[in-house]
């Protein structure tokens, strides 16, 4: 008996002195446990994220539960509901659409209000938003991209050498990246509608018809047509156009007009057709692109502005920028029209470096290239914007966003923004135009910028204060 009583005596032991390590990382605080077991918390410089968290195959996917991204606690996604039902109520916008995924699985998709505030259609997931400067990044830098990945341009060669019209103008010597980064100098608009006016204050009948035939065959709204020939004197204009503040940072809707003129001349083919084979097609988006009104129905979209100063006209399925619309609709600035969950799949393709459904558009070393800090004087990408490079104040972006992060803004009350540290995807599209561009409202509040960080705060993503650690890193040389 007492022999046996030793032997258990003994494996109890035994097991003990197994099990005390297990005991010992027990009251440790974890932070990790994968293939090799779990690691205590310990501090360790934070590495460049990986631009493809989950790989190629990442795609935005929705979730069949909250706790698949970590909320386990439905309130913070609730007050972000109440948040932006609180801000149409205080008339910020009729209605928005605003979709977050992370490592591509959309946690949060859900549409508030109405397309109008005297609209009896409710905001759904499939509501078509005018992009308005979305469209720099979704379209005209997407074709830049490609464009110098494949050698065809060369970011540091001048406009004239890829745009005849600029050979001997103040414009001709501009380098592109110059106009990439905002630097290159040129107005910040023009405003080119006031010259179309007659002595009675009637759009000029020499300009406009209100039917279309081969010569004025530039739709710039519904039942309102110009003259085919009339880009040659717009072009004009903003070739004689002075240069100013050259060097310095000053946001421009005009650099745009240069840099989709640059793609049509070396693709040679129409921007919207380019952006549209090269991007849209292959990514199988059904509802983006320029020009609507041709492949959506009317009541999937939101009016914009009723323009009182143009076009005269409630605007909807027209792009709201009045320089777009005298290009048809179809320019570099402005005139992508879109829903929130193919704007999040144009990001996730990029934050996955280049890879969607496995197919490949970039390598990762562009977009990386494309979406750093690029300039020593502002916060700038190639193309893109960035946050503010302060541990305080992230600008445009909510305040839990990395110095990797890069989307932009649009007029109309649209932002898009991709984390590649965190693998947060954010996109929010309104019309606060509507019914006048003059409801500023949306940023008063700062809605695009607290929702964001109300969201990241569910995923427990805390406030970043390595941005100014980033930029510097990532401009090297540049200062």
């Amino acid at each position: 008996m007492s022999c046996r009583v030793n032997m258990l005596l003994r494996r109890s032991l035994l097991i003990l002195i197994c099990c005390m390590p297990l005991f010992a990382a027990a009251q440790m605080k974890v932070t990790y446990s994968g293939k090799y077991g779990p690691f205590p918390e310990k501090p360790v410089p934070k590495p460049e994220p990986v631009y493809s968290p989950a790989g190629s195959s990442t795609e935005q996917l929705p979730v069949q539960s909250l706790a698949e991204v970590g909320i386990t606690d439905p309130l913070p996604i609730i007050a972000i509901d109440n948040y932006l039902r609180s801000a149409i109520a205080q008339r910020a916008f009729p209605g928005c659409r605003v979709l977050a995924s992370k490592d591509g699985k959309v946690f949060y998709d859900r549409a508030f209000g109405y397309l109008a505030y005297d609209s009896m259609h409710p905001v759904n997931l499939n509501t078509v938003y005018d992009l308005a400067s979305l469209t720099k990044v979704v379209s005209t830098t997407l074709a830049v991209m490609r464009l110098y990945e494949q050698k065809r341009i060369d970011l540091d060669k001048s406009l004239d050498t890829y745009l005849p019209m600029t050979i001997g103008t103040n414009k001709g010597p501009l380098p592109l990246r110059a106009l990439l980064l905002h630097q290159a100098g040129l107005k910040a608009w023009i405003p080119f509608y006031k010259s179309f006016y007659d002595s009675t204050g009637r759009l000029s009948d020499t300009i406009f018809h209100t039917t279309g035939d081969p010569r004025f065959n530039q739709e710039v709204a519904r039942d309102l047509y110009m003259r085919q020939d009339y880009k040659d004197t717009i072009w004009n204009t903003i070739l004689r156009s002075p240069l100013e503040n050259t060097g310095k940072y000053v946001y421009s809707d005009l650099d745009y007009y240069f840099l989709a003129a640059v793609v049509e001349a070396v693709s040679g083919k129409p921007i919207n057709r380019y952006v549209s084979e090269q991007f849209y097609v292959p990514l199988g988006l059904k509802t983006t692109g320029y020009q609507p009104m041709q492949f959506v129905r009317p009541f999937m979209v939101a009016p914009t502005e009723n323009d009182l100063t143009f076009r005269r006209q409630l605007l909807t399925g027209y792009v709201h920028d009045p320089g777009a619309a005298l290009f048809g609709g179809v320019a570099g600035h402005a005139g992508v029209f879109s829903t929130a969950g193919e704007v999040a799949v144009i990001f996730q393709m990029l934050m996955n470096g280049g890879v969607y459904k496995n197919k490949r558009y970039f390598r990762e070393e562009t977009v990386k290239y494309f979406t750093a800090y690029g300039s020593a004087i502002s916060r700038r990408g190639l193309g893109f914007d960035k946050p503010n490079a302060s541990k305080s104040d992230a600008g445009p972006t909510g305040d839990r966003s990395s110095g990797y992060t890069f989307g932009h803004q649009g007029f109309t009350g649209t932002c898009a923004w991709a984390d590649p540290q965190s693998g947060v995807v954010f996109v929010f599209l309104s019309n606060r135009v509507f019914p006048s561009a003059e409801n500023n409202t949306i940023n008063k509040l700062g809605v695009r910028t607290k929702v964001q960080d109300m969201l990241c705060e569910a995923l427990n993503i805390p406030v970043d204060t390595s941005r100014p650690e980033v930029r510097k890193s990532q401009i090297g040389n540049l200062q």
